[in-house]
């Protein structure tokens, strides 16, 4: 396997690797050059499609930050405040009409607990590296993650869901739920009794 299939995989993986190096270089510089253009401005989209930041239509209102992009895909409609951080060292899936709010991340990296394990160290190449290794991401459709949530490796967020602000996800979340807090947990299930035609108050 290259590093690269390794990394997809979930194995650990030399993140040192040349071809790997490469992508990141290619996302980091086009983020930077999306995150310096209008929000108005048409080349955005072309920048993200051409890092290979598939499905849509999309909207990232920008900074943006992906590790790679061509390892991420969103569904159509999907939207994401100020501060998005996506480090899709495996794939990201996200469905349609899912809304991030502002200073959202999806972290798929994973680091072992072992200091012995995780310490960086130098290869016979003197190349200084370490030993990682990633889980992927899922998110349903139709779901609102609200602003300073960060959702962890390994993790499916079912259809339909509410994160709280300020929540890390590090377990599944079960479709049709509002799950919130440090860990994430499930509060209560998301029901009929939450609809706009229950509050006038708001009209």
């Amino acid at each position: 396997m290259t590093e690269k299939e390794k990394m997809l995989a979930g194995k650990i993986y030399d993140a040192t690797d040349p071809e790997l190096l490469s992508l990141r270089k290619k996302a980091h510089d086009v983020c930077r050059e999306y995150n310096a253009l209008s929000e108005t401005d048409e080349r955005r989209e072309t920048l993200l499609r051409d890092l290979g930041v598939s499905g849509g239509p999309y909207f990232f209102q920008g900074p943006v930050q992906f590790d790679y992009g061509r390892f991420t895909t969103v569904g159509e409609n999907f939207y994401a405040n100020f501060n998005f951080t996506c480090l899709d060292v495996c794939p990201v899936t996200i469905g349609k009409n899912v809304f991030c709010g502002p200073n959202v991340s999806f972290l798929t990296p994973v680091h072992p607990w072992l200091p012995q394990d995780r310490n960086a160290y130098t290869k016979e190449d003197g190349t200084l590296t370490d030993k990682e290794y990633a889980r992927p991401i899922v998110v349903g459709d139709d779901c609102w993650i609200a602003g300073n949530v960060t959702i962890c490796g390994g993790v499916t967020v079912g259809k339909g869901c509410v994160i709280g602000a300020g929540s890390v996800v590090t377990k599944d979340v079960p479709p049709g739920t509002f799950a919130a807090g440090v860990p994430c947990r499930v509060i209560r299930k998301i029901t009929d009794r939450d609809s706009l035609k229950n509050r006038p108050d708001l009209f």
